[in-house]
Formats: C-alpha cells, structure tokens, sequence
C-alpha cells in the first residue's frame, strides 16, 4: 500500500449519483483499467454517555475497511487513532454503559476497485440511512510512501478522469512532519474518509431540492 488521496466528486448536473458513478467507470475503462472486484468502508458513530469533569464529551467513530478486513479502527474526535482487531466491534458492545451507538449516523461507502498500472483506484457510492449522499473517489499510488515525491504524479492521473474536480493537497498529509504516509494500519487513508463522511452528513442529500 501506497500513497492514498480520498476526495468527493460532485454529481453531474443533471444526473443522478449512479449515473455519475458510471461515468466515471467508463473514463477509468478508457483509459486501461481493469476491474479487481468491489471495496467497503463503514463508519459507525458513538457517543459518550457520561460527561468526565464536565468538559464536552468527544464523538468516538468505529471504522473498517474491506482492503484490512482483520482490522478495525476507532477515531476519537480530534484524536487519537487506535487500530485493534476485529474483536473491538464485540468489547464496544461490552462498552454501551460508557458508548451509545448512533444508529442513525451509520455511513457506507461501497464501490467498484480499479487497476491501473501502478495505481489503484476506488469509486464509491455514499449511503447514510439508506439514501444517497455522494460520490467517494480513492486513488492509491502503490510504489511511494512520501506524498511530496509523487502528489504531482498522482493529480496529473487524477485530471485524465476527473477532470477539474482534482483535489487540493490533503491536509493529512500536512500533518506528517516525517514526509512519510502511513499505509500498513490505513489510518491516515480512514481519516480522509472520516473527513468526507463528516462533510457529506452536512449537505443536504442530492435531489432533494429538485422540484
């Protein structure tokens, strides 16, 4: 496991999220791509019953991913980041005296894999509730494990497919004063999806304002 990048891609104007999903299959299968099965990231969000000293109590959010299927991941907000086996899922329901599960503040992201030369690419479709949020696209250049030596290489790939909707330098990668990404527990590739979903679940869903 490489360098990863997390973005969102807008749904075209016009069409729904499926509609741009298979859009941009189609570009990625013009390209060369070749289809390696599909991928899963979920994200459940638990509150803290209790309020410790009287400061404001922190969301604590339990991820997994499908490319680390033995793995799962708990964020605190604002950190840290704990990466524990699959077990965690059966001690947070030991914890429900100090952790309540917000059912309704689950999130998925499920999708197609791609393969390109070097690169691997996810598109995904965003569920929260069962409706459709948006669209996720991971690209994962596998050889380099420093953002600085390949971020040119990886947003010019990024352009053949997305076109303007290339993201900016992510701000995890920012945030490693060692230059090196951190890809063998994919912490760094979970909080760029915990910051996607975070931002998903504040707009409102697609289609919604269509009279």
């Amino acid at each position: 496991m490489g360098v990863t990048c997390v973005c969102q891609v807008p749904v075209t104007e016009g069409k729904s999220v499926q509609q741009t999903v298979d859009v941009l299959h189609k570009k990625l299968e013009q390209l060369g791509a070749v289809k390696q099965g599909s991928f899963c990231v979920d994200c459940e969000t638990y509150h803290a019953t209790g309020n410790v000293t009287g400061q404001p109590t922190k969301l604590l959010y339990v991820m997994h991913n499908s490319e680390t299927p033995l793995s799962c991941h708990a964020l605190f907000e604002g950190g840290p980041c704990l990466t524990a086996d699959g077990n965690f899922d059966v001690l947070m329901l030991k914890l429900k005296s100090h952790f309540q599960n917000a059912k309704a503040h689950k999130v998925e992201c499920r999708g197609s894999r791609y393969r390109y030369c070097d690169f691997l690419i996810k598109v995904g479709t965003v569920t929260m509730s069962s409706s459709g949020r948006g669209i996720s696209v991971e690209v994962e250049y596998c050889p380099c494990v420093v953002p600085g030596d390949c971020w040119n290489l990886m947003k010019e790939f990024m352009q053949t497919f997305l076109g303007s909707n290339v993201p900016e330098w992510p701000t995890v990668f920012t945030s490693k004063p060692e230059g090196l990404y951190a890809p063998a527990d994919s912490v760094d590739t979970m909080n760029q999806y915990l910051e996607l979903f975070n931002k998903l679940r504040k707009q409102p869903v697609p289609g919604s304002n269509v009279r």
